[in-house]
């Protein structure tokens, strides 16, 4: 894993592993991490962007619970994307239901949040992993 991925902004107030969690998401989905791919260990990644080791086990471990990371005690840490499309349609649809309630909130329109969306999908694309 190239360091570069994970851009950590110590002055966010979103928690580091979220940040981390969400770093690595988008590795996977802009192809710079692919299935298979090994992450560094605990240790190793804490130390090289100066983050307490339980940080990034907590984000390791949520990457897991999402089916997006396995744990092996010999491989470590590997990219493992778990194709349970039904689920991870389901899980989608309760995180939408959040976010496009702030943006009624915030008169964010429908049209204008799907020009976001395609926008988004089309960043995907061109990086070889959008549908």
């Amino acid at each position: 894993m190239r360091y570069e991925l994970v851009q950590i902004d110590f002055n966010s107030d979103e928690a580091i592993y979220i940040q981390l969690r969400n770093q690595i998401i988008l590795g996977i989905a802009t192809s710079r991490l692919q299935e298979g791919d090994t992450l560094p260990s605990v240790r190793q990644l804490a130390g090289d962007i100066g983050i307490n080791m339980h940080t990034v086990n907590k984000a390791y471990s949520l990457l897991r619970q999402e089916g997006l990371l396995s744990l092996d005690r010999r491989k470590g840490a590997v990219i493992r994307i778990d194709t349970d499309k039904l689920f991870a349609m389901e899980e989608l649809q309760r995180d939408l239901q959040i976010i496009l309630a702030e943006a009624v909130c915030k008169n964010i329109s429908r049209e204008e949040v799907h020009q976001m969306v395609d926008e988004i999908y089309r960043y995907y694309d061109d990086t070889g992993k959008g549908g």
